[in-house]
């Protein structure tokens, strides 16, 4: 049974945070715990995955806001060939978290390599952590499949998303888009659209 490692964000997730839920609701998934959720740096929160990933070996990883940008510089490390493959949810931008949360975030630039392994990145038109046009302009460098729910906010307790049964069936889309890059040549693309030729799933919730 491959596990599912949950990143959260700045200050963790909170009861009643969809990552609490997906805690409860999924007997495969494992929460990444820091020994410091207010005052994150990335040499610490990358060797606490590294760690876990070491010890779980090959997992997907369901992340949520600075728990993204973790994800996405874990492409720089060996550790990146032990993630399946990922579901960022409303990945933050640094520039504009840091002016919302001034002193507290040590987490160097943002990530801009292509990701070294699948990825849906889900997004919203409202978001105060992550303007649309740099949503856009960073799923284009990181080459990740996008979904966008709409006016969906931070996608977090505020915007409505407690038990968020959406998420469950988007990670199951992409363990199916795993497996099928498994069985098919050429490899799989992540920049591919759905079927219909559309991005996104509407909302989610």
């Amino acid at each position: 049974m491959i596990p599912t490692l949950i990143l959260p964000r700045l200050n963790g997730s909170d009861d009643g945070h969809w990552q609490r839920f997906w805690l409860k609701d999924d007997v495969r998934s494992r929460l990444v715990e820091q020994d410091d959720w207010q005052f994150p740096r990335i040499e610490a929160w990358m060797k606490r995955l590294e760690e876990v990933l070491a010890q779980e070996g090959p997992a997907y990883i369901v992340a949520h806001s600075l728990g993204c940008l973790l994800a996405a510089k874990c492409a720089d490390t060996p550790s990146a060939s032990l993630i399946k493959g990922a579901l960022l949810v409303a990945p933050c931008d640094l520039t504009t978290t840091e002016k919302l949360h001034p002193g507290a975030i040590h987490f160097g630039r943002m990530p801009t390599r292509a990701l070294p392994f699948p990825t849906i990145t889900v997004g919203s038109l409202n978001d105060i952590y992550m303007p649309l046009e740099s949503l856009s302009f960073y799923s284009a460098l990181w080459k990740t499949q996008t979904k966008d729910l709409g006016y969906a906010g931070h996608i977090n307790i505020d915007s409505g998303f407690g038990r968020w049964k959406g998420g469950y069936g988007l990670l199951s889309l992409l363990r199916r888009k795993v497996s099928a890059n498994r069985r098919a040549t050429p490899t799989y693309s992540q920049g591919d659209e759905a079927a219909d030729g559309s991005t996104g799933f509407g909302k989610l919730h």
